[in-house]
């Protein structure tokens, strides 16, 4: 309830805050929209590697795709934050969930993409 109240203030009060007052649409472009592409263009590489390279590479490739996605999310926040000026109460609990829920996604698939490999062998 208090997160609701805040995001509703963010957007609808009148009094004087250190953040400017920004459409719903700037939240959900840059806290959904964003992390969702970010993850589908690893998953995609991703799929591309374990399918013709193997199952090793694909597990390698997995390793270092999480340090250049938190890199991606570092720059996000940061480029929501301080460069846009949304309010931080709302922009990163909703980038940090639809980085999660898309990266346990991830999982899933390259997984399945992996049993098939061993399968065919």
């Amino acid at each position: 309830m208090i997160g609701m109240r805040s995001f509703y203030n963010t957007f609808s009060s009148r009094k004087n805050t250190n953040y400017e007052q920004r459409s719903p649409m700037t939240y959900f472009l840059l806290g959904v929209i964003s992390p969702i592409i970010l993850n589908l263009i690893h998953l995609l590489v991703g799929i591309y590697i374990t399918k013709s390279r193997g199952n090793m590479y694909g597990v390698g490739f997995s390793a270092i795709g999480f340090i250049s996605k938190t890199l991606g999310m570092v720059f996000l926040t940061w480029y929501g934050v301080s460069f846009v000026k949304l309010d931080f109460r709302i922009f990163v609990p909703l980038l940090a969930f639809f980085w999660f829920i898309t990266h346990i996604l991830e999982a899933f698939i390259i997984n399945d993409y992996m049993n098939k490999n061993i399968s065919k062998k």
